[in-house]
């Protein structure tokens, strides 16, 4: 039966919510390995074996917002808070463009120093020097008008996770200013300005349910962005979750499956989170239908301070040797390292 679900899904037929349910609640390892072999065959299908690299470049850890499980919250006075300033991005794009990155992710909080004028002077200093790269931004939720003059300047992809798809669970995860209604309309506004969009869940967050997760998959089918970033939900020591239980490697890797069943031309990446609570979680990942890797290009160290969950991922080594330890790994699961801009397919600005 989970097998003609799974079938079902690849043959573009989106399931109904019980069928997801009854799939994520009932499948069997095997039912899992029929899963992650249709969800390569998949991306095989239209990326081939290339997973593609993006540079991270995490530039600020300030955050006006308070969501419960980020450690990078306001209401956390422990955080040793940094702040780059454009000729350190500038150089962190000059560094990974040498390593062979041809796009770019500025990542951040909630960050009101960042302000359009901001922001477009660096987009534009980037595509001017490196008019062959990509520009993603992930800086949280803005105006229609701000996401309007970065897209103008040159931004190409914007990520903002949508985080639950249950507009009571998003209540129980975010503080009351904060509107699911509103994030959901950032992202219509995304996409309607016409950047490739991304969004995304954690997978195992606090109160989360089987149904929500059923949730998040029909909200990812219906609203069609081009990029899907999920990982596991790893508690913070200094937020309100610290005791919760995180989510697991295994329900997180079956979810990437499904997506790239329904998403066939998604870029998926393997996030730093599975390779938090996994040694070999990357690989994992593309193995289950995944396509990005995203490496750290910030400053080695401001790295420890982007704290964002416990026990995060960095490492110190000299960045040309990482990248050529992530390539090895990488060919490793029988893929290659892809260095184009790495756009989704049929997409045009």
């Amino acid at each position: 039966m989970m097998r003609k679900l799974i079938t079902k899904l690849e043959n573009n037929n989106i399931l109904n919510k019980e069928e997801f349910v009854d799939l994520i609640e009932n499948h069997s390892p095997d039912d899992t390995e029929f899963l992650f072999q249709r969800a390569r065959s998949v991306r095989e299908k239209y990326f081939g074996k290339s997973v593609f690299l993006r540079g991270l470049i995490e530039i600020s850890n300030f955050c006006s917002n308070d969501c419960f499980y980020c450690g990078i919250r306001r209401s956390n006075k422990n955080t040793d808070r940094y702040r780059l300033s454009e000729e350190d991005i500038l150089i962190c794009c000059d560094e990974g463009y040498s390593l062979g990155f041809r796009t770019f992710v500025m990542q951040g909080g909630e960050d009101a120093y960042f302000k359009d004028d901001v922001l477009i002077s660096i987009i534009k200093k980037i595509k001017s020097k490196y008019p062959d790269c990509a520009v993603t931004l992930s800086l949280g939720e803005r105006s229609h008008e701000s996401y309007q003059n970065l897209f103008n300047a040159g931004a190409d992809r914007y990520l903002l996770r949508h985080e639950t798809a249950n507009p009571h669970h998003y209540e129980q995860l975010h503080p009351n200013w904060m509107s699911y209604e509103h994030r959901i309309n950032c992202l219509k506004d995304l996409k309607n300005i016409g950047f490739q969009v991304g969004t995304g869940f954690m997978v195992g967050s606090p109160f989360q349910t089987v149904n929500n997760l059923a949730e998040d998959l029909l909200f990812i089918a219906v609203f069609q962005p081009q990029m899907v970033g999920i990982g596991p939900f790893i508690p913070h020591h200094a937020t309100p979750f610290a005791e919760k239980n995180s989510g697991t490697v295994e329900q997180t890797l079956f979810m990437l499956g499904l997506l790239r069943l329904i998403l066939p031309k998604a870029l998926l990446p393997s996030t730093t989170a599975l390779g938090t609570i996994d040694p070999k979680g990357r690989e994992k990942g593309l193995l289950a239908g995944a396509n990005v890797v995203m490496p750290n290009l910030s400053p080695v160290d401001v790295r420890k301070k982007y704290d964002i969950y416990d026990n995060k991922i960095f490492t110190g080594e000299e960045s040309a040797q990482y990248v050529k330890n992530l390539a090895d790994r990488i060919r490793s699961t029988g893929y290659t390292v892809d260095t184009s801009r790495g756009d989704a397919p049929d997409w045009k600005k």
